[in-house]
């Protein structure tokens, strides 16, 4: 899985009217918990863009003043109107305890049921998983070749290594959709 190499400041005062200030100066307050203290700090616009603006779920390495974490967005709050960044809440991590995060999920390869004229369609883009973060692949890969027309892979069909999937497990993953056209041609085979 990729890093993201990100410093921050600590802030010197806390609270909503801090906040606004902080934001005024272009910074993003931020804090960090899941160690032993919970830490307060702020982020500029800048270094973030390209840790939130990705569909590609990162590990951070994260330096506030002298301290050196491991961490990933858990949660980000944007503006209603202008989406905006207005704060990121950052879950220190460790090799020793296991996390939730999502996933992207990737199709491999040409479905039967698209050949034979279906449409391929991806229902969940991102998989709900639990595990070491040593143990996250950049993207969950799933093949679809085998995938016939009018037939679903589950959630409860697939099995990844050393991560435990918590999406219910009747979710649909992806699916081949009969067309119109396949339908029209199934229905001329049948009368001949």
């Amino acid at each position: 899985m990729k890093t993201f190499a990100l410093t921050g400041s600590l802030r010197e005062s806390i609270g909503k009217k801090a906040a606004k200030a902080y934001r005024k100066a272009s910074l993003i307050p931020a804090v960090i918990y899941g160690g032993s203290e919970v830490v307060h700090f702020n982020v500029t616009k800048d270094s973030v863009r390209k840790l939130v603006y990705t569909p590609e779920v990162q590990i951070v390495d994260l330096i506030i003043g002298d301290k050196n974490s491991k961490a990933i967005v858990k949660e980000l709050q944007f503006h209603p109107v202008t989406d905006e960044i207005l704060h990121i809440d950052f879950l220190q991590i460790s090799e020793d305890k296991p996390v939730v995060i999502e996933i992207p999920v990737s199709l491999e390869g040409l479905a039967e049921g698209v050949r034979e004229g279906g449409k391929l369609s991806q229902e969940l883009r991102k998989l709900k998983v639990k595990g070491v973060y040593t143990n996250f692949p950049e993207k969950l890969s799933i093949n679809v070749e085998k995938l016939g027309l009018g037939k679903v892979i589950q959630v409860g069909d697939l099995n990844f290594e050393n991560l435990e999937i918590l999406n219910a497990k009747e979710n649909v993953v992806v699916a081949v959709k009969l067309t119109r056209a396949a339908r029209g041609a199934a229905a001329t085979e049948t009368k001949a």
